[in-house]
């Protein structure tokens, strides 16, 4: 799979997307927290604009996107490497249509 590129806009929610309640957002808010200045900008850029629309799944995305080491996550961000090289077990749709909204935000 090709990483998106930034011009990519986000896909809208499908329709009976199941969206993330109160607690699942703030402890997935929690979970984001990071010790690289330059990707906490970036996630709360993104939780500004996104927070009210995540979905469960995009929320599961995100949780697994924050396992990346911060290296490795503003790598991502910056689109200075694929995601398949970075962890190739978070090639897939769901990840990528999160990291299309994080560097879109």
């Amino acid at each position: 799979m090709q990483p998106l590129s930034y011009s990519t806009p986000p896909a809208a929610p499908a329709a009976g997307a199941e969206l993330l309640d109160e607690r699942a957002l703030s402890k997935l808010r929690w979970r984001c927290r990071r010790g690289l200045l330059e990707n906490d900008l970036y996630i709360d850029q993104f939780f500004q604009k996104y927070a009210s629309s995540l979905t469960v799944s995009q929320g599961k995305a995100l949780s697994d996107l924050m396992e990346l080491s911060d290296n490795d996550l503003l790598d991502l961000h910056l689109a200075r490497k694929p995601l398949d090289q970075v962890e190739p077990a978070l090639d897939r749709s769901d990840v990528h249509e999160v990291l299309s909204m994080l560097r879109n935000r």
